[in-house]
């Protein structure tokens, strides 16, 4: 997948015109681009058009329009757009309670190198967590990070020709499998590999 440059990008004043449609788009696009793990635990595929819209509204936010601050949030995010060999993604736990988040946080430790997909009729992949920097100490995890499953050519190749995705955690505290996933999603990260 093509990654993001600088002529992709909307000026400040083109994103300000053009903000409420583009955000809509996103919205919509996003909503077949994420998995429900359990009560919990969310996964929100990642992909060049999520991407840019998270680039755009960073550049809003804090009025950048320098070309280097520009070009450094490009970098930054274009890790997060898939290769064509693999599905990268932001896992997020989700607890409204301030107490029970802190708590679950506690005892989630390393949940991130727990979490896997699987294309019918071959193994488990397990996640690629944090390649950026570490999220987890041996007290509590964070409630965010990124991942990144690698698939193998025949992976590919059966999701291509309509195998069923299956995701799951597998950690002592947390043990939710979504499998299959609804056939939308599976179909928008079909559209990711090569």
């Amino acid at each position: 997948m093509e990654k993001l440059s600088h002529d992709m990008l909307y000026s400040l004043e083109q994103y300000a015109r053009m903000r409420k449609d583009f955000r809509e788009r996103v919205i919509e696009h996003k909503k077949h681009r994420q998995v429900q793990i359990g009560p919990h635990a969310r996964l929100h595929f990642e992909d060049r058009l999520t991407m840019h819209y998270q680039i755009q509204e960073i550049l809003r936010a804090e009025r950048i329009f320098e070309p280097d601050e520009i070009t450094g949030e490009i970098e930054a995010y274009n890790s997060l757009i898939p290769d064509g060999t693999n599905w990268k993604a932001t896992f997020m736990l989700e607890y409204q309670d301030a107490a029970e988040r802190q708590l679950a946080l506690a005892k989630l430790t390393h949940i991130e190198d727990r979490i896997w997909v699987k294309v019918d009729g071959f193994d488990h992949i397990w996640a690629i967590a944090d390649e950026d920097l570490d999220r987890t100490n041996d007290k509590k995890t964070a409630s965010v990070h990124f991942l990144r499953f690698e698939l193998t050519p025949p992976m590919i190749a059966a999701v291509k020709n309509g195998a069923a995705i299956g995701i799951g955690i597998e950690h002592p505290a947390y043990c939710h499998q979504v499998d299959p996933i609804p056939e939308q999603v599976r179909k928008s990260l079909m559209s990711d590999l090569e």
